[in-house]
């Protein structure tokens, strides 16, 4: 290499390291911060670099070899090229190229030619694009965008914010980026608000959640961010805040909130509805597969200014923001947006325009270990399955869901239940306990063979239940049916626990299950449905089924992230590492299509109340039409729901006969009147309204009928133990995706029959024997595939669909991870074995036979000796000599003095040959 080659080297290393694209002449492209190689100067003559920002050139660097002083002659040379640019250059300063270095690789100098008395000062490094804009006194929208390094960055990251960049550049101002769960989302979200901040005029970030938790997650990751220029954390160069007033917003350059709570700061109003964070999560997530409540509309005085916020980023961006808050996005009409999600749906293409800056799924992030592929077992129980009955004179516990209430009565004739309505109308404690007795017993059987059975240490387990009091009856449970592992006959205090919008401390009690070692199971309702990281988590058992698509895949994503051994053995000492997490079915949430909520909403924007803050406000003459109406379908609802009711309908009967009217001849008076037009017009709560109120009259003058009708409107819970225990009719993994799995697996074996030795071997039957360094390429070709492609898998996939019986049972305690199942795998796929069975169970038959075919009696010695090899071979293939020398010096240092060194080769070829065989 010659100085001067060197010599570049060295200053594109300073150009990159200062944020500039080196690109060759032609080859720029004005949207980039570029460094032009050679660039053609007027007079035909060639410019070192050219440096051109939004494809203006604004500087020029001379580069000469090392041992250059950098004198007069290079001086003149290099301002001779500022003063003559092309001149169909477009130029920072008129006729000229106002700013000039001189380099070497070691030495860099620098003048500003509008200042053309001052002299060359030397750097320390070269100036970046911001730098330099700085220095002339102009600005740019993005050209002081630096070359983004990509450093530590996974790729997906890296590739996203490359792709926004270039998105924003390109005048778009909504971008959607798709990034599987555990990619690294917020992070990305970090890296895109400092480049913005720091870089471009952007003065104040947005960044919209739709949980309080995530918003909480949010802060933490945003304040402790330190891929800055200095490395130093994000939170000392800029204020981080969580919204929760306007002045909040007004000091802050980065602003993390719910758009829920943007709307109430925006208006001056309050969350009404709920007393918590976690109670606001929990509610706004149990309305997720219900239709939107019409828009809110932004009238009056509003707290912010349209242009308040220049970027925008929506987290989770497929809910929230297009049915009932959309009015909230829209009303920062000039803020750039920017979309992440792992589960896009139609609205969000819509929304964002198609401008799809990234997809990044979660398969590929499965492929990348970035994430960990899932496995379904699954447990069906008769009345999970069927549903069940309660008899006639049978004693049930009936509670109101409102009060608290309960009645204990017998029940006057049969009732029949369908399994959707268990744990909602009617709790039935032996369906929960049977489940979870089940769960008891695959966890260690069917699960994790290989782990040493410590109830203390169980993997870390995260349980969707169906509602608050559902997810406090699975605690009870898990609480009476561990107990008889623990010495105490308890189990221990934080065993398992709720996380759920009760707990004291959600967040708190997140964190616990993250690192905590006495935190085994969590219970929540939605609380940990999105976005909440919990690396060591590898169990997630749906006892609730889901109906959205993208809700479900939020929920099962929760066990996907990666985590290194060392830290799972932190929080689960029995534990060896994570491949895999399980998700364990017992609701056929697995089994049906999910669908993909429609956003929904009425087009009037008018308010949603409760049903209490509906009767509050028309007991105040509030009687709007929108009121009226609003009544009219609740009464319409909950009439409709309790008529007919075998469980529960006797509470419409005792409304009617307590009170004289039903529900629906409330919803009937008003709909005869908005269908007649009899109803004069409503001017204000203080006019006279006396038509409107005699539609209502019945209802809202008697407080025990609205309270009633309250009470009804929450509903209530049947408990029964009358019904026969619940049993289980199955329980094994998923053949539906056990069959899919091995054909995609088979299919892969086929398509590289030629091109993977082991593979070549096995089909052909060629007479070689199955080396060990033959398996080991096999399984880094498998896994490069499928991370899913480990022989513990794919067994348990074929004997999942194992219908005539031709797949023994893998004993994983003794076998899970012998190399050599990989042989046997391959065979029956091929069709060359008719049976999948392990080589290693009853290969002490095959040493035998070993033993009896040699033309000589081995010694005792000898014999123990190819014993201790044979172990090894049946479960890592055939080795060589050398190898075992590698592998076990002293065994191969007891076969040589024994056996001589040709003889042992000669042994250790034919026992690899009777032991693999097929």
């Amino acid at each position: 290499m010659t100085p001067e080659e060197q010599a570049r080297i060295n200053i594109d290393k300073q150009l990159n390291r200062a944020g500039w694209e080196i690109v060759s002449r032609g080859d720029s492209v004005p949207i980039n911060a570029s460094a032009i190689r050679e660039a053609l100067m007027e007079g035909n003559t060639e410019c070192d670099y050219l440096l051109c920002i939004d494809g203006n050139a604004i500087a020029v660097i001379e580069a000469k070899r090392e041992e250059n002083p950098l004198g007069d002659d290079v001086e003149r040379q290099a301002e001779d090229y500022a003063r003559h640019p092309q001149s169909w250059y477009g130029l920072w300063t008129p006729g000229l190229i106002p700013l000039v270095y001189l380099a070497n690789g070691q030495k860099i100098y620098f003048k500003n030619l509008l200042h053309p008395e001052s002299d060359y000062i030397p750097l320390y490094e070269m100036d970046s694009p911001k730098d330099m804009l700085k220095i002339i006194g102009r600005t740019s929208q993005y050209g002081a965008l630096p070359l983004l390094n990509k450093g530590t960055l996974r790729d997906c990251q890296y590739e996203a914010e490359l792709a926004f960049e270039r998105s924003l550049k390109e005048g778009k101002k909504k971008s959607l980026a798709i990034l599987a769960t555990g990619s690294g989302k917020t992070f990305f979200a970090c890296l895109a608000s400092y480049r913005l901040l720091n870089y471009t005029p952007v003065k104040r970030v947005l960044f919209l959640v739709d949980r309080n938790n995530l918003a909480r997650q949010a802060l933490t990751e945003y304040q402790k961010f330190k891929l800055t220029e200095n490395n130093v954390e994000l939170s000392s160069l800029y204020n981080i805040k969580r919204l929760q007033t306007a002045q909040d917003a007004q000091r802050a350059p980065v602003v993390i909130s719910t758009i829920q709570k943007l709307y109430a700061v925006l208006t001056g109003s309050p969350l009404a509805g709920t007393d918590s964070e976690d109670a606001e999560d929990e509610k706004n997530m149990a309305d997720e597969e219900k239709e939107s409540a019409a828009p809110v509309q932004l009238n009056g005085k509003l707290s912010l200014e349209p242009d308040h916020f220049q970027l925008i980023i929506v987290d989770e961006c497929h809910r929230s923001i297009y049915g009932k808050w959309r009015a909230v996005l829209d009303y920062f009409s000039g803020a750039c947006v920017l979309g992440l999600t792992a589960t896009p749906t139609p609205e969000a293409y819509a929304f964002f325009n198609n401008n799809k800056v990234k997809e990044y799924t979660y398969e590929q992030s499965v492929l990348d270990g970035v994430n960990v592929p899932a496995q379904i077992y699954r447990i069906k129980t008769s009345v999970t399955e069927h549903g069940g009955a309660i008899l006639s004179g049978d004693k049930v516990t009936e509670i109101a869901r409102k009060t608290g209430e309960k009645e204990v009565y017998n029940v006057p004739d049969r009732i029949d239940f369908q399994s959707n309505e268990l744990d909602r109308s009617v709790v039935n404690p032996s369906q929960i306990e049977t489940v979870l007795r089940e769960f008891k017993r695959i966890v260690y059987k069917e699960l994790y063979p290989n782990r040493e059975p410590k109830w203390e240490y169980i993997p870390k387990t995260l349980i969707f239940a169906k509602d608050e009091n559902h997810a406090q009856r699975i605690v009870d449970a898990v609480r009476e049916i561990f107990k008889e592992e623990f010495e105490s006959g308890e189990v221990p205090e934080h065993f398992v626990q709720k996380i759920t919008y009760t707990a004291a401390d959600s967040n708190g009690l997140i964190r616990d299950l993250n690192t905590e070692k006495d935190f085994r199971i969590a219970v929540t309702v939605t609380l940990v449905a999105t976005g909440t990281d919990v690396k060591p988590l590898e169990i997630v058992l749906f006892m609730k089924d889901v109906q959205s698509d993208v809700l479900y895949t939020q929920m099962k994503g929760r066990g996907c992230r990666v985590i290194s051994d060392d830290k799972l053995r932190e929080v689960t000492p029995n534990a060896d590492s994570k491949n895999c997490y399980y998700i364990i079915d017992a609701v056929g949430v697995t089994e049906h299509d999910h669908t993909i909520p429609s956003p929904g909403g009425g087009s009037d924007g008018a308010a949603i109340f409760t049903l209490e803050k509906l009767l509050e406000h028309l007991a105040h003459n509030d009687l709007t039409d929108d009121n009226l109406c609003l009544l009219r379908d609740k009464c319409s609802r909950i009439h409709n729901r309790y008529e007919g009711n075998s469980l529960h309908g006797r509470h419409l009967d005792y409304f009617i006969e307590t009170f004289g009217f039903s529900p629906k001849d409330i919803a009937k008076r008003i709909q005869n009147a908005v269908d007649n037009s009899t109803l004069p017009p409503f001017v204000s709560p203080s006019e006279d309204n006396s038509a409107r109120m005699s539609l209502i009259a019945d209802l809202i003058n008697s407080l025990p009928a609205r309270k009633k009708l309250i009470e009804m409107n929450y509903g209530y819970q049947t408990i029964t133990s009358a019904i026969p225990p619940d049993e289980v009719i199955y329980s094994g993994f998923s053949k539906e995706t056990a069959k899919t799995f091995i054909e995609n697996f088979e299919t892969y074996l086929n398509d590289n029959k030629d091109a993977v030795e082991a593979l070549r071997i096995i089909y052909n039957s060629e007479d070689s024997v199955i080396t060990n360094s033959m398996l080991v390429d096999l399984q880094e070709n498998l896994l490069a595939e499928n991370r899913q492609y480990v022989p513990e898998f794919i067994w348990s996939a074929y004997k999942t669909i194992d219908a005539n019986g031709t797949v023994d049972e893998l004993d994983r305690s003794e076998n899970a991870k012998a190399l050599t199942d990989l042989i046997q795998i391959v065979r029956f796929a091929y069709k060359i074995n008719p049976r999948l069975s392990s080589l290693v169970k009853g290969y002490a038959k095959r040493f035998n036979l070993y033993c009896g075919q040699l033309q000589r009696q081995l010694t005792d010695d000898q014999k123990e000796i190819m014993r201790q090899i044979a172990e090894y071979i049946v479960r890592e293939g055939s080795i060589s000599a050398t190898d075992l020398n590698y592998i076990n010096a002293d065994l191969w240092r007891q076969g040589v003095s024994k056996l001589t060194p040709a003889v042992l080769a000669e042994e250790m070829l034919a026992l690899a040959n009777i032991l693999l065989k097929a």
